[in-house]
C-alpha cells in the first residue's frame, strides 16, 4: 500500500514559487507511473534456489526492482533503536569533535572520511568537480526554515564500522543471493553508507550516473559498473526519494545537462520516483540516471546503502578514486575489502541463529576468525580505504 503523502506534496510544491503547479504535477504524475511499472513484488527464488527469471528480466529492463518485505519487524526495531544510537554519537556541528553529551563524535579518530554534511535543503554536490564532476547541473535549493542549523548530516561513509544493525543487514542472505544471481559467486564488495533525509533539512543529490571507469570498455555492457541495494528504514516517497530514468542503464553515459535543457528545468520527463515501504529494499543498477530532491515533504528517509560489483569488473582495473584512493586492484586487495562481508555474515549468524547464513565463496578457505566479538566493528575501522570505486 502507497502511502497518503498529499501533505508533503504540497509543501514541495510551495517551495517552487512561480513552478510550484509544474512541480506538483510532476510529483503526481511521476508517483502514478512508479506505482504502474510492473517491477516491485517479494523476493522470489525458485525450486532450484535461483532468482525468479520475472525478477531477473524486470531489473534487466528497467534498471531497479523493489523487493518488497525483506527485512522483518524484528529487523526494523533492531536498525532504527541503531539508527537513534548513532544519531546521538553525532558532532554538534561539522567540524566539532565532541557529541551532544560531550564525548568523542562519532569518526574523529578515523582517517576515512565518515560524517558528511550539507546545508539544508541545499545540493552540495551539483555542477562541482566532486565525484569527478558526474553530477552536472546544480537542482534547485529551497529556502530552509529560519530556525534550521547552519549544516545537517547528509550522508554517513563507512556505515559498518559504526552500525552493528547495518552489518547484519549487509549480510542478509536472501540479498546475498540476489547479488550472486547477477554478478555470480565471485562477486565483489564495493561501497556502504547511510542516506539521511530528515524533512525539512534533507539536502538533493543532482541528476547523475554512478560509475566512472568502464564507459568506453570494449566489453562494456549494462551490468558493468555494478549495483547498489538501498534497504529502507522508514519508507521512501516521490518526495524524499530517489528519481530514476528507467533503462537509461542500457544507454551508455548520458549528457545530463543536455537532459535538463532539452526538458526546460530539472524535471527531466522520463524519470519516477521508487516509492518502497519501510522494510523494502531496492536493487539499483549504478548506470541509470538518477537523483533526489531536496526532502521539504514530512517524512523522513534513512536508506541503508551497499553495492556490489562483477569481479572482472574490478580486478586488475585501477580505481576511479571517487571513493577510495585510485590504485590498481589486486587480489589481494579485493580479499582484503570481502573481510568486511566475512564479519557481516557471522555477525548476522549470531543475531538470527535460526537462519540459514549466506556462504560466501571468496572466503570460503579463509584462516581469518570472523566470529562475531566485541571488538569486531573495531577490527572493521577505516575499512572503506579500500571501497572498489569504479
Amino acid at each position: 500500500m502507497i502511502r497518503d503523502i498529499s501533505a508533503s506534496i504540497d509543501a514541495c510544491a510551495a517551495h517552487y514559487g512561480d513552478n510550484a503547479d509544474a512541480m506538483r504535477q510532476y510529483l503526481l504524475e511521476g508517483q502514478a507511473k512508479a506505482v504502474a511499472l510492473p517491477n516491485r513484488g517479494p523476493l522470489l527464488f525458485n525450486e532450484e534456489g535461483q532468482l525468479d527469471k520475472g525478477i531477473l528480466e524486470a531489473y534487466q529492463t528497467y534498471g531497479f526492482y523493489i523487493f518488497e518485505n525483506v527485512l522483518s519487524e524484528r529487523e526494523l526495531a533492531d536498525i532504527e533503536q541503531d539508527l537513534a544510537l548513532l544519531k546521538q554519537r553525532f558532532a554538534t556541528e561539522n567540524g566539532a569533535t565532541l557529541n551532544a553529551k560531550g564525548e568523542p563524535a562519532l569518526g574523529i579518530n578515523c582517517k576515512a572520511p565518515n560524517l558528511l554534511w550539507a546545508k539544508p535543503l541545499g545540493d552540495p554536490l551539483g555542477g562541482t568537480p566532486i565525484a569527478n564532476g558526474r553530477h552536472q547541473v546544480k537542482l534547485f535549493e529551497p529556502i530552509a526554515a529560519s530556525n534550521a542549523p547552519k549544516e545537517s548530516p547528509f550522508v554517513l561513509l563507512g556505515s559498518l564500522q559504526f552500525s552493528p544493525a547495518c552489518l547484519r543487514v549487509y549480510a542478509h542472505p536472501e540479498l546475498l543471493k540476489v547479488a550472486e544471481a547477477i554478478n555470480g559467486q565471485d562477486f565483489a564488495p564495493f561501497h556502504e553508507c547511510l542516506f539521511i533525509k530528515e524533512p525539512g533539512l534533507g539536502a538533493a543529490v543532482s541528476w547523475h550516473q554512478d560509475g566512472d571507469t568502464h564507459w568506453d570498455n570494449p566489453e562494456f555492457d549494462s551490468q558493468i559498473h555494478g549495483f547498489n541495494f538501498m534497504a529502507q528504514a522508514y519508507g521512501s516517497t516521490a518526495v524524499n526519494g530517489v528519481w530514476v530514468v528507467p533503462g537509461s542503464h542500457k544507454e551508455g553515459r548520458k549528457d545530463i545537462r543536455q537532459l535538463v535543457k532539452d526538458a526546460g528545468s530539472e524535471r527531466i520527463p522520463d524519470a519516477l520516483p521508487i516509492i518502497c515501504n519501510p522494510g523494502d529494499v531496492v536493487i539499483c543498477n549504478r548506470q541509470l540516471v538518477h537523483g533526489s530532491f531536496a526532502n521539504t515533504g514530512f517524512e523522513p528517509r534513512i536508506t541503508i546503502n551497499f553495492g556490489f560489483h562483477k569481479r572482472s569488473s574490478v580486478l586488475d582495473v585501477k580505481g576511479a578514486g571517487i571513493h577510495s584512493e585510485a590504485v590498481v586492484y589486486d587480489e589481494k586487495l579485493i580479499e582484503q575489502r570481502s573481510h568486511a562481508l566475512g564479519y557481516a555474515i557471522e555477525a548476522r549468524k549470531a543475531q538470527y541463529p535460526d537462519e540459514t547464513p549466506y556462504q560466501y565463496q571468496p572466503l570460503a578457505n579463509s584462516k581469518i576468525d570472523f566470529s562475531w566479538q566485541t571488538d569486531t566493528l573495531g577490527k572493521l575501522k577505516d575499512y572503506n580505504l579500500l571501497d572498489l570505486s569504479i
